[in-house]
Formats: structure tokens, C-alpha cells, sequence
């Protein structure tokens, strides 16, 4: 009874900041026309620069893997940023929020002229930035830098990024596997990206390199990261240890397939089983990272206690 009462208060606490900053209600404008005009007209700019490039952006997020994790992300930083609410010292900065506003509609026009995706689509969150600090000011950017960070985290990488980093992480995870087999005893050959076992080619591709499950677990670190601990340093070690899990586990699925290939069939390495391997081993990289995060945890709080002593016995005594 208590929960629910504490909940509905936070959510009519974030209705009243968020209707207080609209023009002519709760006192948050002077209720002019003009007030609703600038703003009808601000939208409707708003949505005929960015609506194709959101258009794309989210048939990207509900089509393409390695842009599928903008599914969660986007909707969770929008949920972010109603939770956290406005700041109650937010105050607008008109001017530089205008240098944003036109800086990233240059971009947009730039991007639109080169047919550059990744530019268009990172202006959007530009001109979201660029809003934030024209109405309520660059401390509110501040306040949702985790909403800006996951907004901009679900922007899918550049091809050309995309394949620059996809090659070196074939043939990583295809050592790893390789070296993982050979401890198993299994017959093996190492080619490139091509794994041979008797009677058997094992290609390491680009959907297989990794890359897609590495994208998700960093947005997921991020996430984790600002909603669990409390340090700077415990947050940039989560997310950085995201990078070595993603691999890790990547090489382990590709040592796996191998092995259920020359053992048990050679079904495991394509379709509906080898896919779901795939997302069987996406869990385990979840729950390592979730195993990772609770020991900073654990570790944040030994050192607070540690340094608890220290600062009662350096207080000045009255």
C-alpha cells in the first residue's frame, strides 16, 4: 500500500516539473500565444529535418542484428529522462542552445547532401542537446547524460567502422576457437577466418565475429554501469571489462561449434541451432557482466568502509 502510494507521488512529482516548463501551465510560461506558437512551430521544424532519418533509424533497430539492441535503448532513455525530470534550478540558455540547434541542422543538411547515415542520424540527438540547453540549460544536459548516452549509443556504427573492426575480431575469435579445439584434442587447421576439422569447414564470418554482441554488452555496461554503481572509476571498469567478456565469450561459441560439429552434427553450425547457441552464450556474456558489476559493487562498498575510520579519526574534534 505504501509502495504504491510512493510511486503514484513520483509520478504526478515528474507530471507537474514536465507540464510546470510548458508555456501557460503550472506557471512554467506566460500562456501567451505566441508561447504555443514558437512551440507548434519548433515540433513541426523539428519533425520535417529529423522524421526520415528517424524513419530509417528505427526500421534499422527492427531489421538489421547488429542494430537491434536501439530496441531497448531507445525507449530506456526516454524512460530515463521522464524519471529523472527537469532540474528545479534549470534555467534556459538561449544562446548557446540556438549555436547547437544550428550547428546540428548544418550537420543534418551535410549528412542529407552526402548520404552519410551515421552523421544524419547522430544530428538528431545533436538537436535533442541543442533543445535541452535553449529551454532548460546546459545543467540539465548534465542531468541526462545517461538518456543523451544511451540515445547516441543506439545509433549504429559505420559501415565502413563496422568492417574495420569486424575482420580483427574474425580472426580473433577464430584463434581462440581454434586453440580451444586443439585443447579438446580435436584435429584441427587454422586458415584466416577458416577453421578445418575432418570432413568439416568451420567460416568465422562477419555476422560470427563478434561484433554485434560486443555493441550490445558496452550499451548494457553503460546502463548497468549508471544504474548500480556509484564511482566513476567502478563505471569506466565495468564498461571496459565488457570488451574483454564480449570476445571471450565469442571465442568460447566458436570453440563450441566446432566441437558439437565433429562430435554430435554438423546441423549445429548453421540455421535455427547454431543461432540459438549464439544467444544461449549472449546470456552468459550478460550474466558475467552482471557477475563483474555486483563484485565493484561489493568492492565500492568495502572501500567506503575503509575510508569511513579514516575520515572520523581526520574530523576536527570539537
Amino acid at each position: 500500500m505504501g509502495s504504491g502510494a510512493t510511486t503514484s507521488d513520483g509520478v504526478l512529482t515528474n507530471i507537474r516539473r514536465f507540464t510546470a516548463t510548458l508555456p501557460g501551465i503550472g506557471g512554467g510560461g506566460s500562456g501567451r500565444p505566441a508561447d504555443w506558437t514558437g512551440l507548434a512551430v519548433t515540433t513541426l521544424a523539428f519533425v520535417a529535418l529529423f522524421a526520415q532519418p528517424f524513419a530509417g533509424l528505427a526500421k534499422d533497430w527492427w531489421t538489421l542484428p547488429e542494430a537491434g539492441h536501439g530496441l531497448l535503448l531507445a525507449p530506456v532513455a526516454v524512460w530515463l529522462a521522464w524519471r529523472d525530470g527537469v532540474r528545479r534550478d534549470a534555467a534556459p540558455n538561449v544562446g548557446l542552445g540556438l549555436a547547437v540547434l544550428i550547428f546540428a541542422v548544418l550537420v543534418r543538411c551535410a549528412a542529407g547532401l552526402a548520404a552519410e547515415l551515421f552523421t544524419m542520424r547522430a544530428s538528431i540527438v545533436i538537436a535533442l542537446t541543442g533543445l535541452t540547453i535553449y529551454r532548460f540549460g546546459v545543467r540539465q544536459v548534465i542531468h541526462w547524460w545517461l538518456p543523451f548516452t544511451l540515445a547516441s549509443l543506439s545509433i549504429p556504427l559505420p559501415e565502413l567502422v563496422t568492417q574495420a573492426l569486424a575482420l580483427p575480431l574474425q580472426f580473433q575469435a577464430s584463434r581462440m576457437g581454434a586453440a580451444l579445439l586443439e585443447l579438446r584434442h580435436v584435429p584441427v587447421q587454422l586458415s584466416g577466418n577458416v577453421i578445418r576439422l575432418p570432413g568439416h569447414e568451420l567460416f568465422v564470418t562477419e555476422a560470427c565475429s563478434g561484433l554485434r554482441s560486443l555493441t550490445a554488452l558496452l550499451s548494457v555496461g553503460v546502463l548497468m554501469s549508471a544504474m548500480t554503481l556509484r564511482t566513476l572509476g567502478g563505471r569506466v571498469l565495468l564498461v571496459v571489462l565488457a570488451i574483454p567478456i564480449a570476445i571471450v565469450v565469442n571465442g568460447i561459441r566458436v570453440f563450441l561449434t566446432g566441437f558439437l560439429v565433429y562430435f554430435v552434427s554438423p546441423e549445429f553450425g548453421q540455421g535455427f541451432m547454431h543461432e540459438t547457441e549464439g544467444w544461449l552464450l549472449f546470456l552468459v556474456s550478460l550474466a558475467s557482466l552482471a557477475l563483474v558489476a555486483w563484485l565493484v559493487v561489493v568492492a565500492e562498498r568495502r572501500v567506503a568502509t575503509w575510508r569511513m575510520p579514516t575520515r572520523l579519526e581526520t574530523a576536527p574534534h570539537a
